[in-house]
């Protein structure tokens, strides 16, 4: 009954997506066998990044980790504005954190249909540059809703580090929600030592495989929400349009927290 008396605007339908500038991969021998794709525009790549923008519609909040910006393996198509717009999302803001000359970008993105109050990129740690967190808020004050879009190192020392640096910034935030690729799976150490120093926590008693997207075995995927926050769902979907599969998750946030200033938002760009 609960449930009955709730707006319904307290949810959101978030998604997590590494969508590996638009490629699928359907063996491991596709890294060495279609390299070149990592370098080249092809047909595919535009296929489907349409399928992910009409997937991506249906979610209030979609963070997107190995978005391209704009360079030549994309045919210097921007992305996340591309995706933005397909998927009727207003709000759109892609962190750029690699680049390869004209080559090749690498970003993390947000697309929103709720206006964010302000948005910080930020440099990860690591011995090897070109990772960073994309930092969100909704609303202002205690109250307000902090999202965090990732993409962690490959190596257990550099996550390490990385997700110190990350607890640090979450460590005020009373509602928080972090999404994206921590190359590293939901009972690592890694993880253990972020939950332990936040009020972060992810759904339990669940196996949630993201990766490979053709014989999933791993979750390197992850949405984390605090305490304060409740699951309703969670599930990895079954769409192949990258190495990775995306994650889905339904949260009803506080009251408080939503009439902070999470609201619906006007058709609008981010500046």
């Amino acid at each position: 009954m609960e449930r009955a008396t709730e707006p319904a605007l307290q949810r959101l339908r978030l998604l997590s997506y590494n969508i590996q500038s638009g490629l699928s991969t359907r063996r491991y021998s596709d890294y060495v066998t279609h390299s070149w794709r990592h370098v080249l525009p092809v047909p595919s790549r535009m296929v489907n990044l349409d399928a992910i923008a009409d997937l991506a519609a249906g979610y209030d909040i979609v963070g997107l980790q190995e978005v391209d910006p704009g360079s030549l393996r994309s045919g210097f198509v921007d992305q996340a504005a591309y995706l933005a717009a397909r998927g009727g999302f207003p709000f759109v803001h892609d962190q750029s954190n690699r680049r390869i000359g004209m080559i090749s970008h690498h970003a993390n993105a947000v697309l929103s249909r709720h206006r964010p109050s302000a948005i910080e990129d930020r440099k990860l740690p690591g011995l090897i540059k070109g990772r960073g967190v994309l930092c969100v808020r909704y609303g202002d004050g205690p109250e307000a809703l902090h999202l965090f879009i990732i993409h962690l190192a490959l190596g257990r020392r550099g996550r390490m580090q990385q997700l110190g640096f990350l607890a640090e910034l979450i460590a005020d935030a009373r509602h928080a929600i972090v999404m994206g690729d921590l190359n590293c799976h939901a009972g690592s150490p890694e993880i253990a030592h972020l939950l332990a120093r936040t009020s972060l926590a992810e759904p339990e008693a669940l196996h949630l495989p993201t990766f490979p997207s053709w014989a999933p075995n791993r979750q390197l995927d992850h949405i984390l929400v605090s305490e304060s926050i409740r699951v309703e769902r969670v599930e990895v979907l079954r769409h192949t349009y990258s190495d990775h599969l995306p994650i889905a998750m339904e949260v009803v946030l506080p009251a408080a927290a939503w009439w902070s200033g999470i609201a619906p938002a006007a058709a609008a760009s981010l500046p």
